[in-house]
Order: structure tokens, then sequence, then C-alpha cells
């Protein structure tokens, strides 16, 4: 690795070359103000013009996001004249800008205000016209706001990097430039697979979930039986919200945040993860053994599910005919937990806490109803869960840390906590498709070949008593496509595939707390490259405490095949467990 000289404020350092102004600056212990550097490598070329700074070599003033460090560089962060410069920047972003704050979701989090609030910017120093803005509230999971857009360009970046999709662009020039899908059209008009990274990366509130808490309260006014299941990964962010350090498992606390809302009963969606590792394990061993479609691809991911609806259509026969954990747990709640308790399910109100945006989506579908009642009644992200806490006055640090509610359900093995994680549904399926084939456990029982936080494909072949089992592992559509494009071309040499929406898997989802280093408690300065491990670590270490970690060792598991399922696969687990899928148009009429 090679180095440079280079002086900051006079004092000189000795910094890595090929380095931005910007990343020198805080490697040496200086913050430049910015909207763009530190953000999951979405940067945005320099457009906002906030972290402009002196140095020598250059005429001008220069963004330090992109303007490289080089030997013998003097550079000049707090000089009247960079000073001046980064505020009038900011200043004019705000000239711009829906200043609604106190009505914004991402008050408290917004990165504009931030840096408004660090160069000292005035909300008034620029006076004028705004330019036209656009509300888009149509899709289920997005919303779009443009009069809060700053056209930093990350959502563009990130819809790219992640997904190749191309979703998000520039429209018009000039003044009348804006943020949207082409043609202005809506999410729900496009190809968008309503994943949520854009959310994710953008620095105000332009771009959005749609809350779905007002649904929650209206139940709860109706005097529903509101029943609330959460997620693996939400354990594994939701202390972020409350100043805990990325990667701490709040399990306990969130349980006991849960019931001090109102819920009537507080389930662990593990429980509906074990349930579908039974169904698609099953699935998986009949199509190895009797000739179904291979490669089997799960169906866990609704961002995923959707962009093989919109992207390939002729490839559908290979996903698994599971629905997703929590709707096969919504779907039992309604029916056995229903006819047990004695409760009509039509007054059942089902409460999904979720760390994925494209799950508001995929509760709506169709699909995912029996007898025309949905299995899922509302979808509130992780970020939805901690504004509600918030807003009831709940202390969170303070609560104590309590049980999930296990009556007839809700118990959970170690396979249904890795859900959360890329790789962890492949894992979870392999401990039991082992124990079929083999008729005894792995005395290993964590199937490393398989791990790994990061975006991007992994593959493995696993001998099972002789059969050799070839499998895959993607997340985010720009990776996953390449395996669909294999299958497509009739070269895919897989058994078995995982592919999932967001990134790093349900950790990394849409609908999970941001990661920004100037709202962080942490120090670890690589938090940006380290957050996706630290929260799949959390939920790693879960799965080496339980004693269970087989999903067809549940013993509650076991005692809803004998009372009420029969069998996986069963009519009945077919009628309430299982979805089907169809190709869509990508553009549908406006």
């Amino acid at each position: 690795m090679s180095t440079v000289n280079i002086k900051i404020e006079g004092i000189p350092y000795q910094v890595e070359n090929g380095l931005t102004i910007l990343e020198a600056a805080k490697a040496c212990g200086y913050e430049i103000p910015s909207l763009c550097a530190f953000n999951h490598g979405e940067c945005n070329a320099a457009s906002c013009r906030v972290c402009l700074v002196e140095a020598t070599g250059a005429r001008g003033l220069v963004a330090s996001c992109v303007y490289p460090v080089a030997e013998g560089m003097e550079i000049k962060i707090s000089s009247q004249k960079a000073v001046e410069a980064r505020r009038r920047s900011v200043e004019l972003l705000l000239s711009n800008h829906n200043k609604n704050c106190q009505q914004c979701d991402k008050n408290g989090q917004c990165e504009l205000l931030h840096v408004a609030n660090v160069t000292g910017a005035r909300d008034d120093a620029f006076a004028g016209v705004h330019s036209e803005t656009y509300l888009d509230t149509l899709a289920p999971g997005l919303v779009r706001d443009t009069s809060k857009c700053i056209l930093c360009g990350r959502c563009i970046a990130r819809c790219n990097n992640a997904h190749a999709l191309g979703i998000l662009g520039f429209e018009n020039r000039g003044f009348k430039t804006f943020v949207s899908p082409a043609q202005n059209r809506s999410f729900a008009e496009s190809p968008c697979i309503q994943c949520g990274q854009c959310v994710n990366v953008c620095p105000t509130g332009a771009l959005m979930e749609h809350s779905e808490i007002g649904l929650v309260d209206a139940a709860f006014r109706a005097g529903k039986h509101v029943i609330v299941q959460a997620a693996p990964a939400v354990r594994a962010a939701l202390g972020e919200e409350f100043g805990y350090p990325v990667g701490t498992p709040v399990t306990g606390k969130m349980i006991a945040a849960l019931r001090r809302l109102g819920f009537e009963r507080v389930y662990d969606v593990n429980f509906g993860a074990d349930l579908t590792i039974m169904e698609e394990g099953t699935e998986l061993l009949h199509r190895l053994t009797e000739g179904g479609t291979l490669p089997m691809i799960t169906s866990c991911s609704p961002g995923w599910v959707n962009y093989a609806e919109l992207q390939y259509g002729d490839l559908l026969p290979h996903l698994s005919t599971c629905k997703s954990p929590h709707q096969m747990q919504g779907a039992i709640i309604k029916s056995y937990w229903a006819k047990e308790k004695g409760i009509a399910p039509e007054d059942i109100f089902v409460v999904s806490v979720m760390p994925c945006i494209a799950k508001k989506y995929e509760e709506k579908r169709e699909q995912e109803k029996v007898n025309n009642i949905p299995d899922v009644d509302a979808v509130i992200t992780t970020r939805e869960l901690a504004r509600m806490i918030r807003k009831s006055g709940i202390l969170f640090n303070r609560l104590p840390d309590e049980e999930w509610d296990q009556d007839i359900m809700g118990d959970y093995s170690g396979a249904g906590v890795i859900f959360g994680v890329t790789g962890g549904v492949m894992e979870a399926a392999l401990r039991t498709v082992y124990f079929k084939l083999t008729g005894k456990e792995k005395e290993e029982i964590v199937f490393t070949e398989v791990r790994g936080h990061e975006a991007g494909i992994r593959e493995a072949s696993i001998d099972i008593n002789g059969t050799t089992v070839n499998v895959a592992i993607a997340s985010g559509m720009r990776s996953a496509r390449v395996l669909l494009d294999e299958i497509r071309a009739g070269k895919s040499k897989y058994q078995f595939i995982e592919i999932m929406g967001c990134p790093g898997g349900c950790i990394n989802g849409g609908g999970q707390p941001y990661v920004r280093s100037c709202f962080l408690p942490e120090e670890d300065d690589n938090i940006l490259d380290t957050y996706k491990e630290k929260r799949a670590q959390a939920l790693y270490s879960e799965d080496e405490r339980q004693v269970i970690r087989q999903s067809h060792n549940n013993p509650q598991i076991i005692e809803l095949y004998e009372k009420y399922l029969g069998e996986p696969n069963s009519h009945l687990a077919h009628e309430l467990l299982h979805t089907s899928y169809a190709a869509r148009e990508k553009f549908p009429e406006k």
C-alpha cells in the first residue's frame, strides 16, 4: 500500500494513496460535512457541494468527496472561504425544500437537517419559487415526495448497485429536474420490486415506507383480537433506534415493548420459519426424488418474488410454492389458533413486524388469502415499531427482558432464527433435508459453506449420504440474475438456490434502522462496512444458544402436524401454507 504526505490545517499526515480528501480527513480525525460519503458506497458525484474545502493544486474550492489526495497537498477545512461556501451550499438546498420537519417521519434521522445544523445554514437565506413537486402514494410499500428531494442521486445509485434495475432516474433538466421512475410513473406502475433499498439511502424524507401504523390503531379501536409477530432480523437491529450499538440483540425488551403497546399475543415468526422449512424441505425432496422442476428456488423474499414475476415469468415453476414464514404463521393463527381459542378468523387482526418494505406488498396479494381472508392484515417495519414505541412514551432501555408467548405456537429452533441472514434459509433447509435423507442428525450442525453476509453469489456442493446437492445463494437482484440467466440457458448445475431481495438478506432490509455514522453511538469508524456482519452475528449467536437447532425437532411444529396439518405438503398444508405466482406486466397502463 503506497502512501502520500499531506497537510490538513497545517498539520502533516501520511495517508493511503488513492483516498479522496473526505476519506483522508476522516482517517486523520476530521469530519467534513457531507451528504454522500460513508453511505454504503453510494456517492452522489459531488452534486450537493456540501463538502467543499480548499486544496493546493486546485483552482478554487473542491468537493472533497471526489477529489483525490496527492503528494504534498495542503488542505484547509476551516478557512472562512470553505466554511462560508459549505453553508451557502446547504442554504441553496434548503431554499427548494419542503421544511415541514415536525410532520416528517425522517425527523431525527434527516441528514439535510444534520448538515444544516453543522454548517449553521439559515433556512430563509434564499427565497424564491419552488420547483414543481410530485407525491406518489399508490404503491403498497413506497411513498415518493419530491418536495423533500435534494437531487443527490443516492437512490438511483443504490437501485443500480443492488439490483441493476434502474427504476429511478433524473427526469427533465435544470430547475425542472426531479427523481422518479421513467415517465414520472408511480412505483406501482413500474417494475419496482418494492425492496426499499432506495429508502435506506435517502438522506431526507423524499422516499419513505408506506406506513400502516394507522391500520393497527384502527384495529385496536375496533376491538379486534390484535396479534403481533416479529421477524428474526428485527431483534438484531431495533436497538439501534434506542442508542444500542449495531448488532445488539434486544429480543426481550422488544417483546416487553410489544406487550405494553397492547397486543393480545406476542409471537416469534421463527415458528413460521420452522414451519416453512418443513414444507419447503419436503417440497425439495419430492422434486429431487420424483423429477420435479429443478433447481428449486426459495420464495421467502417478496422483493425477489416481485422480480421473478416482472422479469423472469418463464422461470416461475422453479420457485417453491411455500408462502413466506410470516404469511404461513398468519394463516395458522387464523385457522388452527383461532379454532383452539374459539375465535372467528374475521375477528383476528394479525400484525407482522418486518425488516422489509416489500412485505407490505406481499400481505395484499390475492394469493395470500384463505377463504378470502388475508393471512396478515398489516405490516410495520422495524422503524415503524420504533415510532410506535416512542409515541407511546415507553422507555425502551428501561424495559425488562420478557419471553415470547408460546401457547399452542411460538416455540422455535435455531434454524428459524438464521432466516434473517443471506444463506440462512439454505442452511436451515439443509439441516432438515440432511435428516430426511439420512435418518440421523448431522454431527456438525453448522453448514459453514453457505454462510456469509455480503451480497454476491456463494455456491457449495453438499454430500448427504452419497447424494450430492449443489446449492447456490444470492442476495440482491444484480447477483440473482446471473443464476437466473444460467437456468434460462439450461446451464444451471444446482438443485437448490436461495435468493434474497436485499443485499445481505433481511438484516439489511429496506425497513431496518438507517445506518448513518453521524447518528450512531458506535465509535467504530468502519461501521458502514461491518453493520451487516454485526447484525448477522446477533442472529447466529441466538442460533448457538438454542437447545433445539433443527426445524423438524421443534415440539410445537411436531404437535401442529399431529393434531391439525397431518404431514408436510398435505392437502390442508397446501391450502393454508402454499401460494402461486403469475407473470406481470413491467409497465402496466397508467
